[in-house]
């Protein structure tokens, strides 16, 4: 089955299932208490109460962003956990068609050897078992030819027992095919139960990310709007403000780039083919990010790194982070931050093992910048990379 038809058919049954059932699927959180318009305005009247309510109002901005972007991680995990069980149901289909057509044409030549064996002992039957045997009596003149049609009845005989056994052959060849297909359709359904958990798994946290970002939305407009009056500004310049000190924030939360040790030598990039994949990913700002989504206008962190590549003719491994990252290690085709160049694929684990799950992987572009399809909160954007859970090592697809 096609991939992106198999994705479709979990996502759909999933979706449907989650609408039948009214299933809820809102995150919930503590509520913290808001100032009222009351208070700020109060707080206007005092140069010490105008600076603790600004301060409050920044925190609780803060505050609301940290809780979106820790939803946006577990998003982001539970999405990437959903990409490898759909890798797994994707190799077993393989499987399965496979067998399915070896299965089909096993059968069909054990049945040929069947139909073959009839005819024979049709023909065996209408001849008679005892008619050589009486004629070489009856006709002793004509036993050198009795004797020669003898000898091509054994000969004939020989045959058929080889025939027969080919027979057997072929009817245990396919019931061995049959059995290994039954076995894997087995397979198959266990696999895509675990990909439908964990598309739904996934799905509920994407929808936990986009209602908080929508309530976060919501009262952001009131938080800016007081912001201003305290300030004497206006609410988008608070904003702005807000988003700058967001970003700033996440920046220091990895403090620095993890530095590890060269592995082996990996040669410079191909620089036209970076050009064509980074291009291609540019080209796709703004557009929605979509659980499983690649292309043509929906994309996730894998989808877009994928599709990139594949436009540049560079196979970076399945949709999935974590199997770019071990397509890359398997190629020797990992660095250091250190070394990392533009076009180099970078990744998120929150795992100590060197080959643990990747839960997100972006585009390195230079200048400690990066291109990422992130959560469903977000479209695809480029942005300075996030240093925190970062992997030390950079996988180079064009090397």
């Amino acid at each position: 089955m096609n991939r992106r038809l198999t994705r479709a058919l979990i996502t759909t049954s999933v979706v449907a299932g989650l609408i039948a059932t009214g299933t809820a699927i809102a995150p919930s959180w503590a509520v913290p208490s808001y100032p009222s318009q009351a208070e700020v305005n109060a707080a206007k009247r005092s140069v010490t109460a105008k600076k603790e309510m600004i301060a409050r109002l920044e925190k609780i901005i803060q505050d609301l962003a940290t809780e979106a972007a820790a939803l946006g991680r577990v998003a982001q995990i539970k999405g990437e956990a959903f990409n490898q069980a759909q890798d797994e149901v994707d190799a077993v289909q393989a499987k399965v068609n496979s067998l399915q057509s070896q299965a089909d044409a096993a059968n069909a030549a054990a049945e040929q050897a069947q139909q073959q064996l009839g005819q024979i002992a049709s023909q065996m039957y209408r001849d008679g078992s005892g008619g050589t045997a009486l004629n070489l009596f009856l006709n002793s003149g004509e036993a050198d030819d009795l004797l020669y049609q003898l000898g091509a009845q054994e000969k004939l005989a020989q045959q058929n027992d080889e025939i027969y056994r080919k027979s057997i052959e072929k009817k245990l060849a396919a019931q061995a095919l049959t059995d290994e297909l039954n076995v894997a359709k087995d397979e198959l359904a266990d696999k895509a139960a675990v990909a439908k958990a964990a598309f739904t798994e996934a799905a509920n946290a994407a929808s936990a990310v986009q209602a908080k970002v929508d309530e976060n939305n919501r009262l952001n407009r009131t938080f800016y709007a007081q912001l201003a009056a305290l300030r004497n500004t206006a609410a988008d310049l608070e904003r702005q403000r807000a988003e700058g000190l967001a970003a700033e924030a996440r920046q220091n939360a990895g403090k620095s780039k993890p530095i590890a040790p060269e592995l082996y030598e990996v040669g410079a990039p191909n620089t036209d083919k970076v050009a064509v994949a980074i291009d291609f990913a540019k080209q796709q700002l703004g557009e929605r990010y979509v659980l499983g989504g690649m292309g043509p206008d929906v994309w996730d962190c894998s989808g877009i790194t994928k599709a990139a590549y594949s436009a540049a003719g560079i196979y970076i491994g399945t949709h999935s982070a974590t199997n770019q990252f071990n397509n890359m290690a398997a190629g020797r085709k990992l660095v250091p931050l250190s070394q990392w160049q533009p076009g180099d694929l970078i990744w998120w684990t929150q795992e100590s093992a060197f080959n643990g799950d990747k839960y997100h992987v972006a585009i390195y572009l230079g200048g400690d910048m990066m291109l990422e399809s992130p959560n469903p909160a977000r479209t695809v954007r480029i942005v300075p990379v996030r240093f925190g859970e970062l992997f030390p090592y950079a996988g180079r697809p064009s090397a």
